[in-house]
């Protein structure tokens, strides 16, 4: 089975982190989104993820190839990567795949992350598509079905009509017949809001045609695709995960569970958590930490913060209050 992940944005509503990294390779308590994803389909699917195709933006770099390619190794997969320029909407993205669309395809978007207690079954149906039970279907798209069975999709719905959300997971038996719609919805020139081509548009023309559509529904849909989701996720993690940590390397500071700390890190007089996660070879001296993420090899010193994403290589002296401070910079308070 391949594994398409269209992350060619540079993710704008988590700037100032995207100028350098591509939100997919964002941490989260310890772990890139996009490995977090990744692992949730090995541990979900009763099928082997063989390859994982990137569709990457044209100004990604060696460095995050590199990533990447590390990460599909780890999990014993073939990397691939293709480009999407310009960025014409998510059919346009699977339709830059189109080399790769044959046999058994899963399309999963990279700012998303789920879970589910059970394993998905695929078998039976032309495609299945991952759903999450939501309060307010009006800010998503969201499922129409009869039963277990789709049978159409609608976008923000102004009346009720289903609250199954779709999350942005995609499975398809045949890659061929994927490709086919895809560029099909291109051709005809079928574009959708902002001019784009929307993968909906191809599902439609699926199920117009007699394909059948399946339910998969997750126990949890995680949000990474702006700052305060960014947070928000990280701090749900850290709890549902409450990573171990030795408090005794952290003598004259107190640690508030749940919290994730990396190998590496330095702490001293201060006080951490809640919902805090520490990348490696981070160091924090007298300083009051609440729900935030500070990212590797950062420096802190005298900081106050709650709610804050503080970015890898910078230091914060004197500091007070909510930051969101990026990669490689000075903040220092006189």
């Amino acid at each position: 089975m391949k594994l398409i992940i269209p992350m060619a944005g540079r993710g704008t509503r988590v700037r100032p982190h995207s100028h350098t990294v591509p939100k997919p390779l964002l941490p989260v308590a310890g772990t890139m989104i996009i490995e977090r994803l990744v692992e949730t389909f090995i541990r979900t699917l009763d099928r082997k993820i063989e390859e994982i195709v990137y569709i990457l933006g044209p100004d990604f770099g060696q460095d995050i190839k590199d990533q990447l390619t590390a990460m599909s190794d780890r999990h014993d997969a073939k990397t691939t990567f293709r480009v999407q320029f310009p960025a014409l909407g998510t059919a346009h993205a699977v339709a830059c795949a189109n080399e790769d669309l044959e046999g058994e395809v899963i399309v999963a978007f990279a700012d998303t992350l789920f879970d589910s207690k059970e394993k998905f079954d695929l078998d039976g149906a032309d495609s299945v598509i991952w759903l999450k039970k939501v309060e307010d279907p009006s800010r998503f798209g969201v499922a129409v079905h009869e039963g277990e069975k789709i049978t159409g999709f609608v976008e923000k719905p102004k009346e009720f009509i289903s609250d199954l959300a779709i999350i942005g997971v995609y499975y398809f038996k045949d890659g061929q017949e994927l490709k086919r719609q895809v560029n099909r919805v291109m051709d005809d020139g079928l574009k959708g809001p902002g001019g784009e081509y929307f993968l909906t548009a191809a599902l439609d023309n699926m199920i117009n045609e007699g394909k059948v559509f399946k339910i998969a529904t997750v126990d949890e849909w995680l949000d990474c695709g702006t700052l305060p989701a960014w947070l928000e996720t990280t701090g749900e993690i850290v709890a549902k995960e409450n990573p171990t940590f030795n408090a005794s390397k952290f003598p004259g500071s107190e640690i508030i569970p749940p919290v994730f700390i990396a190998d590496g890190v330095n702490i001293e007089s201060s006080k951490i958590g809640p919902h805090v996660s520490i990348e490696e070879g981070t160091t924090i001296k007298n300083s009051t930490i609440k729900n935030s993420i500070i990212r590797d090899n950062a420096v802190l010193e005298n900081v106050e913060t709650e709610g804050s994403t503080i970015g890898a290589h910078t230091s914060l002296k004197n500091v007070k209050g909510k930051v969101d401070v990026g990669d490689h910079s000075n903040l220092e308070i006189e």
